[in-house]
């Protein structure tokens, strides 16, 4: 406990002190960002930007290929999914699929509990996508957007990442995970806000970050928070049966899925499947 309680002090100290070293956005992330809020940026130029880093390039076209935007025909170059997919919508997916790069580390054991943070984030993502999809299809006047469903449940994780950092600085954290765990269940929504506010997100990813797993806040419509959870219910990051039952029933109630068994489907493991592809 005393080895538990040494992380959380200085966690809290460093947060109190604005000490705390928070991750970056991506380079190619914030070039992305930069030029989308440019009122005399076009799609070639758009294009031109994220076609010079090849991972993001491979990523965009994944979307514009994937089962959210529901399209047969295949496009193969980045301009063409830059113009499937929109200017109004590059700023989000290009940001979401720039942030698995901030989930890496130098160090194998940090490294390690970094990449089951990131499957982790991307199996809820997959999840909140998946039913964004299928609503959206329901709901197709909803003010709810895909882009913004799939950068907020990529970020609804961010802060694990400087409770990594500062856990290998103290080794002996390691040699009891549950410390590490509990340090992040107390700390990491609360580090993850400042994260979004650092990289320029806008209060409403900030909000999503720091209240997803507050379950006080209940939303009366259909909200974002609705599919970050319904993705932390199906990976069973909420484990209290009766939670899970009652906001499964309630996702029923506001018409996000048709009935509590619906994530048991194929239909919805087929959606899961290809939106999940996208991200590897």
């Amino acid at each position: 406990m005393a080895t538990e309680n040494a992380l959380y002090t200085i966690l809290l100290e460093k947060i109190k002190h604005e000490e705390l070293v928070l991750p970056t956005l991506p380079e190619i992330a914030l070039k992305v960002r930069k030029a989308a809020d440019d009122p005399d940026v076009n799609l070639a130029k758009m294009s031109e930007i994220i076609g010079h880093d090849p991972a993001l390039a491979l990523g965009i076209v994944k979307v514009a290929n994937s089962a959210i935007l529901g399209r047969k025909v295949k496009v193969e170059t980045v301009s063409q999914a830059v113009t499937r997919i929109g200017l109004r919508q590059i700023k989000s997916i290009a940001t979401a699929m720039a942030i698995e790069q901030v989930f890496i580390s130098d160090n194998d054991i940090v490294a390690m509990y970094m990449k089951k943070s990131w499957l982790s984030t991307v199996g809820v993502a997959s999840v909140a996508i998946s039913l964004m999809t299928f609503y959206l299809q329901e709901n197709k006047h909803s003010a709810l957007t895909l882009d913004t469903i799939t950068l907020a449940a990529l970020v609804h994780n961010l802060g694990v990442l400087p409770i990594l950092t500062e856990a290998e600085h103290h080794p002996d954290i390691f040699a009891n995970p549950t410390f590490l765990q509990q340090a992040i269940s107390k700390l990491s929504s609360r580090i993850g806000a400042e994260i979004t506010r650092a990289w320029g997100l806008s209060e409403e990813f900030t909000l999503l970050v720091e209240r997803w797993s507050d379950l006080t806040l209940l939303p009366d419509e259909p909200h974002y928070l609705d599919f970050i959870r319904a993705g932390a219910v199906y990976h069973n990051l909420f484990k209290v049966e009766s939670t899970k039952e009652a906001l499964l029933t309630s996702y029923v109630r506001k018409g996000i899925i048709p009935d509590v068994g619906f994530m048991l489907t194929d239909e919805f493991k087929e959606m899961y499947e290809n939106v999940k592809g996208m991200f590897s």
